[in-house]
Formats: C-alpha cells, structure tokens, sequence
C-alpha cells in the first residue's frame, strides 16, 4: 500500500533500534511522562469533579434553591406557591420562615441559623429526612418547640434526642439599647448528618413555632422556598416569578449564600488543571530533546535523503511524523489508564485502607468518609487534545533544523 515518504520513514524511525541506546532511552521517557501527565490530569479532574458533586448534593440539597418571600410576612403562602408551580422549571414549593439566634447550653454558646419547615412538606425540597441519625423529622410538632440539631452543633453541646437547651434570638425594642434577647427552650427532637458544614450551623423547627417566636399571627410564614429541575437557573426563574408576583414580594436564591463556595471550587478545579498541564508540556517539549539528539544521530541518512532528491518539506515531515507518533502513543496510553484510575479510584482507596488498616478519610475529620471521583468525558477530550497538540508543536524546531541540514557538510566527514 503506498504512503507517503515522510510517514513511511517516520514510523520507521520510530521502530528501528538506534545505534545510540541514550536516544531510545530519552525517547520511552519522553513517552512515560506524557503518557503519565496525561493519566495524573484526568484522575485528579476527576476527584475534583466529585468532590463538587458531592458538596453540591449534600449543601444544595439542604439549603432552597429559591425563596420567594414577602417584604412583610406572608398571612397566606399557597397564591404564591402556586405562582411558583406555574413555572415548568419549578418542581416543589414549600413555607418556610428563617431566623438567627444563639445556641445556649450548660455555658456554652454557639450562632445558629434556625429554619422554620413544615416537616409534611420538607422532603420535598430537602433531602435532611434522609439523613437523620437520631430522631425523626416528625417529631416537630407545633407547639412543642421541637429542634432537629446537626451532628456537629450536637457533638459540640453534647446532646442527644430529649435534652433541653436555650435558644436565644434578637427581638427589636423600645429599650435604649433598640435590641433585647428573647429566649425559647427548645427540646432536641432529632440529629441530622449531611456531611457539610451545615451540619454545624442549621437547626430545624416547626414553621409554626418560628412564627411563634416571630410574634407572628398564627399561619404566617416568611415565604416560599423552591426546588428547581436546573439548580443554576435559580437567579433567572427566581426573578420571572417574583415580576409576576408584584413589588410585595423578592426573590434569593443559593448563589447569594452558598455562591462563593461553589466559585471559589471552581477556580480551584481550573488552577490545579493549569498546574497539572505544566507537567504535560515538560514531558511534551522532552520530545524535543529527543528529536534534536535523533537529527544529530541522522545526519548522515538526512543528507542522503537529500541527494536523493527529498526535498526539505519531506525531512521536515519525517521528524513531524516521529514526534507526532510518540505523542499520540503516549497520549493514547495515559487517556486509557487514566479514565481506567479515575472510575475506580474509590475502589483503590478502599483496598489500600484495608490493606494499610488505616483509614484516609474519616467521617470524624472530613465530610466525606470516601473519595469520590466523577469521570467527565469532555475533561477527558480536552486534556488528550492539549497532549497532542504541546506534542507536536515540540516536533517543529527539531523538524526544521533537520529541513536545513546541507548534504555536503553532513558527508563531509561520512
């Protein structure tokens, strides 16, 4: 089958034995290390891509996607509920009434934010009721004060289901000092355990009881709270609903809360990648190391090409071809194993836990007990397209100084 001459001699090249054992040395290196950049960058991608799933499932799924609130409390919440449901993007819209206190118990003191929910309605919108480890979320019955405290607030206080502790929260007044501390014994119900920070700084009460507190009538709430099918919509639909609504109501949405988070994550997932294609350029440009020393060794042959009558576009693609050929090899085999590390990553941290019986994650320390990985295809594409390309801009300098070699002084010394 014909080829053309730059490629045939190019993949000849790169199979043939070299005199010189350095230069076939330098080159499987150059190879290892692009095949391993490659394989480092996916499988790091890839944790972090589940580390953002992770947060965002266990945090977004607590805190609303939306809230739809009146200016002052709402006496009826279901007019804008239904306002809420008539947008497709909207799955779910339930009461909720907020408000921040201090925790008290036994000397100890602690912020909280407390939620107001109608524990019939919350799963919902919420995925706590998963995650209760002590208690019930039905148990939160109106009147009774009930609280559901998270792992960490409660390993904090030392409490368990059927302790009492003091809730204290900000009651504006006519007293010099315009604010005066209103205290409510609240009775631990349950204990929930999302693995976030929230678990250290939510409290769950009867949407009832908040407005108790409140000094509210009896049934008012605060607003709405929204489940939506494409969470990063939130600030769009938030805004439609409130527009038809009217000026009685505003709209928040999780960026305002929970947004940097999320951001701060994201650009910590692109600065690590930029890192990690350092270490794919330093592997990408040893090709150039290799071809420079491959020309040298070549000479000769080069210049015999040229008497031939190969021109130097056609010396040049050999030494393109060459390079190209340990790229995409070495690309080929980091994108495999990578994507074969990234989706049994967690599997391999188990069997060096068990193997070490020492435990990398633990639910004590981090908010997760594993590690997570999420292997996305487009990650995938684009780090082995960065791979080939770094690899064959390092064939062209070699190349061209190969292009520029004159046969006679080449064979001067032949």
């Amino acid at each position: 089958m014909f080829r053309p001459l730059s490629i045939f001699i190019g993949t000849r090249y790169t199979r043939a034995k070299r005199r010189n054992h350095f230069i076939s040395f330098i080159s499987m290196t150059s190879m290892i290390g692009l095949g391993l950049g490659v394989l480092a960058m996916i499988v790091v991608l890839s944790v972090m891509n589940g580390f953002q799933r992770e947060m965002s499932t266990r945090i977004l799924g607590m805190v609303p996607h939306a809230v739809i609130q009146g200016v002052k409390p709402l006496d009826d919440w279901k007019p804008a509920a239904d306002a809420a449901l008539q947008n497709p993007e909207v799955l779910a819209a339930v009461p909720f009434t907020e408000m921040d206190g201090m925790l008290s118990y036994k000397g100890s003191m602690q912020p909280i934010q407390i939620s107001g929910i109608d524990p019939a309605r919350e799963g919902q919108v919420s995925i706590v009721a998963d995650h209760i480890v002590q208690g019930r979320l039905n148990d939160l019955k109106p009147g009774e004060f009930g609280v559901v405290l998270g792992e960490i607030t409660a390993r904090r206080f030392r409490v368990n289901v059927g302790d009492r502790l003091t809730l204290i929260v900000p009651e504006l007044s006519s007293a010099p000092g315009g604010i005066t501390p209103r205290m409510q014994r609240l009775n631990v119900v349950g204990i929930f355990k999302v693995g976030a920070e929230l678990d250290g700084s939510l409290g769950l009460i009867h949407v009832a009881d908040a407005a108790q507190m409140q000094r509210w009538q009896p049934g008012q709430v605060q607003g709405v709270r929204l489940k939506l099918k494409d969470l990063y919509d939130a600030p769009q639909v938030a805004s439609q609903i409130v527009a038809g609504l009217g000026s009685a109501y505003k709209a928040d949405d999780w960026t305002h809360t929970q947004g940097s988070l999320f951001s701060a994550m994201k650009m910590e997932k692109t600065m690590i990648g930029l890192l990690l294609l350092m270490i794919i350029a330093v592997a990408a440009f040893n090709i150039i190391a290799t071809l420079i020393m491959v020309v040298n060794d070549k000479g000769a042959d080069i210049a015999i090409l040229r008497t031939l009558g190969a021109t130097p576009r056609q010396i040049m693609g050999i030494f393109v071809v060459q390079g190209s050929v340990i790229g995409v090899f070495g690309t080929l085999v980091g994108g495999i194993l990578g994507v074969v590390a990234a989706l049994n990553v967690s599997t391999l941290v188990g069997w060096v836990e068990r193997l070490s019986g020492q435990h990398i994650f633990t639910s004590d320390v981090y908010f997760i007990s594993n590690l997570p990985s999420e292997l996305q295809w487009p990650d995938v594409a684009l780090i082995c397209a960065a791979g080939l390309v770094l690899s064959f801009l390092a064939t062209i300098y070699p190349a061209w100084r190969a292009s520029q070699i004159q046969p006679a002084h080449a064979l001067r010394y032949e």
